[in-house]
């Protein structure tokens, strides 16, 4: 199945209920992470991080913790947890190294950005980080359910569950990771409910808004 980005995108609704019986290869899983990777990502930091909750015990660990998504958690092939780095920061020269030893950026310019970015990022407040954390994990994650769904599964992203207690079930750091969304990733047993959205005329301005200082109608 290959879908174009427009029909992917059109395809793409939230599903609530899964077919137990089908479970992702791991490889099949590390494939589609890999490409929800290419999403853009500030300063190419890539805070992104996954947790692929598939197994038994791990659902059951945190079947009481998902509030009303325990059909999606027990029905679906996984639940992954989708979480922003808070450390990533750490990261510039680990990642600006590998694009030089790649071929895709000059040394001498390695060494300006990432002197540059040290001094910027090290002094930048932590509350500054993890929302430019989460805005990439986020774009991750749209990324990966389009590409779920080129690979024929069904996703739905999620947000109500127990943030502390998931991660402690988990045994996830809690003091470096900050929880984003869980996705719920399976084939779909039942056909998803269309839903409305906004007439694209409400909801964009061009340049300013208007004389009261709205967007859009």
């Amino acid at each position: 199945m290959s879908l174009t980005l427009i029909e992917a995108i059109k395809a793409r609704k939230s599903v609530k209920e899964f077919d137990a019986a089908v479970k992702i290869p791991q490889s099949e899983m590390m494939e589609m992470l890999e490409l929800a990777t290419e999403a853009p990502s500030s300063v190419n930091l890539q805070p992104w991080r996954f947790v692929v909750v598939e197994s038994d015990e791990a659902k059951e660990a945190i079947k009481d913790l998902v509030r009303f998504n325990t059909r999606q958690l027990e029905t679906s092939s996984a639940f992954i947890l989708v979480l922003s780095d808070h450390t990533h920061i750490h990261d510039i020269e680990k990642v600006y190294g590998k694009s030089v030893e790649l071929g895709y950026m000059p040394e001498e310019v390695m060494t300006t950005n990432v002197a540059a970015l040290k001094g910027a990022l090290m002094n930048a407040p932590d509350s500054y980080i993890q929302m430019q954390g989460m805005m990439d994990a986020n774009l991750a994650a749209m990324q990966f359910m389009l590409i779920a769904k080129d690979y024929g599964y069904d996703t739905n992203p999620i947000g109500g569950f127990e943030r502390d207690e998931v991660m402690d079930a988990l045994s996830i750091n809690k003091e470096r990771y900050v929880p984003v969304m869980f996705i719920a990733i399976g084939k779909g047993i039942k056909e998803p409910y269309d839903s409305s959205r906004h007439e694209i005329e409400e909801i964009v301005a061009y340049n300013y808004g208007d004389a009261d200082g709205n967007i859009g109608k």
